[in-house]
């Protein structure tokens, strides 16, 4: 609602001039009913009481009627639309960064789901290796063949011990170990070794076991909501790992020392560094004194066996305990 004067310039037939600051107008109409249409197509409904200069007046726009019928907007009305639509705009930009904060947070999760897995599976495949020395082997070397010359091109250096490691010469067989040291890829296993003999149906091996490098003592898992779990392994479970890492080892050694000497007996002996209760240093003792026999290599199939039940069917001098591990034993003679 607005009151106001104004003045009005008579053009005849009802018609009338009105001047304005806002501009020029023309109005038509009774005397204290009039209406007038400006430049800009705004309607103006004026109801004054005639004579005193006092109006009331209600402004229109053209295209605000017009849109009563056609269904369009005007321009006020646009500008209205084109505000939501810009509030829609923020919405969606909303939205969309909801959404991709969602996605990266999914990936994310998804990465260190797929890191835990890998974690676990790596673990696991080293306790296995570590389970499965024994599985692996130098292939068998048949000396009477290598004495005929008919062996594989990286093996001719062995052309020159067949003579004298068919005959049994002990020096040979140390040779013949110096030579192709048929230990090297153990060293991962264990160090130290130690070959010996002077009877040609037995071979003596000694090494020192590295349980405390090669044994984890950390254990890694999956929770049921895919989370990594770090454990310190317990008493058991590691001691469990240390026994079949020593005995696989030990019938790994065998295995290699039958394929590459024509022996009948191999003696072997584990030895590590522990406190001497008796004196409290440390000392190298022996843990585990095993004799094996060819006969009893040969009837085995290491890709099945457990080789701590394995190494038990053994002559064997072995104290373990599963909460303590090994104490010292006396070694077996040859």
């Amino acid at each position: 609602m607005g009151l106001n004067f104004r003045k009005s310039i008579s053009i005849g037939k009802g018609l009338k001039l009105n001047l304005s600051k806002s501009g020029p107008s023309i109005s038509f109409g009774k005397s204290g009913l009039r209406q007038s249409v400006n430049l800009k197509g705004q309607t103006r409904t004026t109801v004054g009481i005639p004579g005193t200069g006092v109006y009331y007046t209600k402004t229109s726009n053209v295209k605000n009627i017009a849109g009563l019928f056609t269904g369009k907007k005007s321009d006020d009305k646009k500008d209205s639309g084109k505000k939501t639509s810009g509030s829609s705009k923020k919405d969606e930009a909303a939205i969309a960064a909801k959404a991709q904060a969602k996605q990266e947070a999914e990936a994310a999760k998804a990465a260190e789901l797929e890191q835990a897995k890998q974690t676990v599976a790596e673990y696991e495949e080293l306790i296995d290796t570590i389970k499965s020395v024994h599985k692996a082997s130098d292939g068998k070397v048949d000396w009477e063949k290598v004495k005929a010359g008919n062996v594989p091109a990286d093996m001719t250096g062995l052309v020159n011990f067949a003579d004298r490691v068919l005959s049994g010469d002990t020096s040979a067989y140390l040779e013949v170990i110096g030579a192709f040291n048929p230990f090297e890829d153990l060293t991962d296993y264990g160090s130290n070794f130690l070959v010996g003999t002077d009877d040609p149906s037995i071979l003596e091996v000694e090494f020192q076991v590295k349980s405390d490098e090669v044994v984890p003592t950390i254990g890694y898992s999956l929770t049921s909501t895919g989370k990594l779990s770090e454990k310190e392994l317990g008493k058991a479970a590691y001691y469990d790992i240390v026994q079949d890492y020593v005995a696989s080892t030990i019938l790994r050694v065998a295995r290699d020392a039958f394929a590459l000497l024509p022996i009948q007996n191999v003696l072997i002996h584990a030895c590590d560094t522990v406190i001497n209760t008796a004196t409290g240093h440390e000392e190298e003792m022996t843990l585990v004194s095993a004799k094996i026999t060819r006969a009893q290599i040969e009837g085995i199939n290491f890709e099945f066996v457990d080789p701590s039940d394995c190494l038990g069917t053994f002559e064997c001098n072995c104290n373990f305990k599963k909460t303590s591990g090994y104490t010292p034993v006396d070694r077996l003679l040859p």
